[in-house]
This record gives C-alpha cells, structure tokens and sequence, in this order.
C-alpha cells in the first residue's frame, strides 16, 4: 500500500517516462533535484513502481541492539535501579552489569515501561547568571537539606560546596543545629584552611533576621575573619542548590543497594568512597587560576575557643550567676569585685561548661538551695481557724452598724462577699465558711456513663472502625448519638485511641 506522497511520486515519474511532462517540471512538483528524478526515471524503467519502495524495508539495521539484552536491562531497571535516574544508571550498568547502552537508547527502553525520573519545572522569575569565583576559597556555599536519605527517618546534610571548583564538604546529622554547621566549618577550616566568604541563606542560624547579631556561627566566622554573605533567594546559591538535587538523586540508590540503614555508615560512605571516588573524580571543575585564597590558622587562634557555643551572663552582687536553671558560684579567687560584669561560658558539646571573664578561666560550683519543709496539718488548721473568724467578725460589724454598706467600707469586703457569707453561715453555720473543695473533674458536658460504656463496647467488638464511623453507626443502629470528637475523647481517656490499642484491649476482656 501506497501513501499518498508515494502515490504522487510514481504518478509523476510514469507521467516523465510517458513524456507527458518534462523533467523540470517534476523536479518543481516533487521538490527533488534534477539527480533524483534521473535516478527515479532508471529505476523505474527496470523495476516499475517498486522504484518508490526503500531498499531497506523490512530489514532490520545493522546497529540494532538485540531483544534479550532490553528485556535484560528493563528488567534490572523494575527490580534494582527503580530510584535512579538515567545519567546514574547508565553509569550503574556499566560499571556493576558490565552493560553498556547509549544514552539515548536507555531513555527509550525506560520510556517504554514507564520509568523516567522527571524534574520537577516550575516557571519562575528570571535570575542573573553569576560567573564562578576566579580561585579557590574565595567563597564558599553552605546549607543543609533533610530528607529520607537512608532508612525510614529524615536526616540532615550538611554541606559545604567551594564556588571555584565544586569540591564538596558534607556530613550527616540529625537535624541542622548550630553544633553540625560548627563541625563542618571546623573540619574545613582544619583541611583547607580560613577561606574568604561564606555564602548561606537567611535561617536564623546563621544569623539572619530571626537571629540577628547572637548567631554561633556568624560569631565564628567573624573571630576567624570570614565573611558572611546572605542570599536574598535560593538561586542565588544556586550550586549548593544544585549540589543537593544530585546527591539526592545518588546517594539514596547507593545507600540502598549497600544496605546502609544507619548514619555512622552513611558517613563513612560519604566520606571515604564517595566524594574522593565519584563527587571529586566527575562533578568538579578547574578553576580560572590556579591561585588559592585558603590562609593557613593563625598561631594565635584556638578552633577549640571559636567552634563552641558562647554565651554571656551577667554576675550578680554576691558573684553568682544561673545557667539553664541552675545558681552557680565563683569560687575562684578575685581580688576586686565583678558583680554587675559579663562572664562568657563556653559549651562544647558532650563536656561540662567552663566559664571565662577577660580570657582567664574561673572555677564555679552550683549552689544547693535549702528545699521547703513539708506544711504542717495543724498549722493548715490553725490558719483556717483564723480565716474562718475574720469572716465572721466582718459579719458581726455588719450586724452591729446595721449597715452593709457603712461595713464593706470599713473592712474592706465587698457587699457581696458579706451577702454570700451570711446566706452561708444561715444555712450551714461557721463550718459553711471553709474553703471549699476544687470542683470534680467531670466537664458539666462530658458524655454521660451509659453513652460511654456503649461507645467503648460498640469499639471493641468492630476495633477497625474509625472515630467518624463508629458516630455514625451508633446514630443509625442503636439511635445513640455522639460526636465524631466526642468518641474520640473517650478513646483517649480509655487508651484505645488505636486500633492495636482496641484489639489488645478487647482480647484482654
């Protein structure tokens, strides 16, 4: 079967061979060159119309990549590789399967089973580009990203990215705290050296508007002579941005395939095998020069004294302070008074505190406060006996003036106190003027017992049963009605708020 443009072509050519148009006028109506209508006239006045056919129809190319080895491949990708992406995987074939397939090719098998990892796009607006530092420690960027990097729970990656060049810094914690940002900035510091700038987002914990001026770390950069710059937009630190999506995309497979569950092992993966073997060997770059601008530490600065947590406290007049709740004194011994001065306590995590007042280290010890004695009931007695005949001396004056009134002004007892006490020594005598007990924990609109025996019943025989459902099956079957929140609050007081939790119960029962 012919197409229509096929048709058209062997209709002219016959009409050229039948001398009915002219070669020239089928080189306009065709678009060919004058060549391919010359060929198109020999072949065919041998062959006919098989002329228009190709001659590798129905051939397969010589190229072609064999069936076996794409179910092969397809195969892994659904059992093994399912979370890679197809620059990672194609890496993964051929370095784990000995595979090698062309990119483009992958992406058609992977296609046709579905599996493509698609980046998220989004329109935004347009930003800039800015043009990679010249050298080395001229600025780096740091940030921290939590996801589900390895097992069920989400961690924190802390990482440091060098503007230049792209050599990484990274290291798992639980969450980003100014103790990990200081642990990194220190192992930096300790194997490059004090860089220039460093460039971070807006978070209060590097001293951005919800912690301006007493951020840990912009303390710390400043005593080590590092700049802070802050982005005004995650694009603006676009690289560590960047740097985080890739991670993202081959670190969580990787931990998978090693079976790696705990962030003890994850460091070490990080550390030792994949930034020095992958990160540096392919996603580096050279710099414009190969000028460094990292300074070696000064001989005169302690990264003991700076990658700590320091505060401040104000010494009061008999030379103690508190500290997380605590009293503390100075026993040191001080010639001349600093009450009303700051002390700085240094907090290195893991250790005890030490405190510090113009660079020399003083010696503390907390002060134990003597604790209340127990009340005495006879004491509680007497003191209600007391209360008890103020009361009622406040009544008399007001029995005596014959004037409520003229009596309120001259005790200091409202009107309507002396009006309730003497309706209450009318009806129950001097002992109605004790304080009254606190009233019962039963809410005035807490479910009645019946409803809640029913509902807790109606619960344990059907434990699948949600909040919503068990309110509405009590309404239409046993006309028993209750709010969703009102079963609920009696799960919570019973401790079958969860299914288990109504499964053990009812076994127990």
């Amino acid at each position: 079967m012919l197409n229509s443009k096929a048709q058209l072509t062997v209709d002219v050519i016959a009409k050229v061979a039948e001398r009915k148009i002219t070669i020239a006028n089928a080189v306009k109506l065709l678009n060919k060159s004058r060549r391919t209508i010359e060929r198109y006239l020999k072949r065919y006045r041998e062959v006919g119309i098989r002329f228009v056919v190709h001659g590798n129809t129905g051939k397969e190319p010589v190229n072609k990549t064999p069936n076996s080895l794409k179910q092969q491949v397809q195969s892994l990708i659904r059992e093994k590789y399912y979370d890679v992406n197809l620059l990672h995987l194609g890496e993964l074939l051929q370095a784990n399967e000995h595979i090698e397939v062309k990119r483009e090719t992958l992406r058609k098998w992977a296609h046709d089973i579905h599996h493509v990892k698609r980046a998220k796009r989004r329109r935004g607006r347009v930003h800039k580009r800015r043009e990679r530092m010249e050298s080395v420690g001229l600025m780096l960027q740091m940030d921290g990203s939590t996801h589900r990097w390895f097992g069920t729970q989400k961690t924190c990656l802390i990482a440091m990215i060098d503007d230049a060049n792209s050599q990484l810094f990274a290291e798992f914690f639980h969450a980003e705290t100014t103790a990990g940002c200081l642990k990194l900035l220190r192992s930096v510091v300790e194997k490059k050296g004090v860089f220039k700038t460093l460039y971070v987002d807006r978070a209060g914990i590097f001293g951005g508007p919800k912690r301006c001026n007493f951020s840990q770390v912009q303390r710390a950069c400043e005593e080590l002579g590092i700049e802070i710059i802050f982005a005004s937009s995650p694009q603006g630190k676009g690289r560590i941005e960047r740097a985080f999506d890739t991670l993202q995309d081959r670190l969580v497979p990787e931990f998978r395939m090693r079976n790696i569950t705990d962030m003890a092992a994850a460091n070490a993966y990080l550390q030792h095998v994949f930034i020095p073997q992958v990160w540096h060997k392919k996603m580096t770059v050279k710099p414009s020069t190969t000028d460094s601008e990292y300074q070696p530490i000064p001989n005169h600065v302690n990264l003991d004294d700076i990658c700590i947590t320091k505060v401040h406290r104000k010494i009061r007049n008999d030379h103690t302070f508190t500290y997380k709740g605590q009293f503390y004194f100075i026993e040191s011994p001080i010639k001349h008074s600093i009450a009303h001065q700051k002390i700085e306590i240094r907090n290195v995590i893991g250790k005890q505190f030490d405190v510090y007042f113009a660079g020399r280290k003083l010696t503390v010890s907390p002060v134990i406060e003597p604790t209340k004695a127990p009340l005495d009931k006879s004491y509680t007695t007497h003191s209600e006996d007391i209360e008890i005949q103020k009361k009622l001396d406040v009544l008399a004056l007001a029995d005596k003036l014959g004037n409520v009134a003229e009596a309120s002004r001259l005790s200091g007892v409202s009107r309507d106190t002396i009006y309730r006490h003497r309706k209450l020594v009318k009806e129950g005598g001097a002992d109605a003027l004790k304080r009254q007990e606190p009233p019962s924990l039963h809410h005035k609109n807490r479910t009645d017992k019946a409803t809640e025996q029913i509902v807790i019943e109606f619960s344990l025989a059907n434990p699948h049963l949600g909040q919503v459902q068990v309110s509405r099956l009590l309404k239409s079957e046993r006309n028993v009605t209750i709010h969703a929140s009102g079963v609920r609050n009696i799960w919570l007081r019973e401790k079958m708020n969860t299914m288990a939790l109504r499964i053990d119960k009812s076994s127990v029962k």
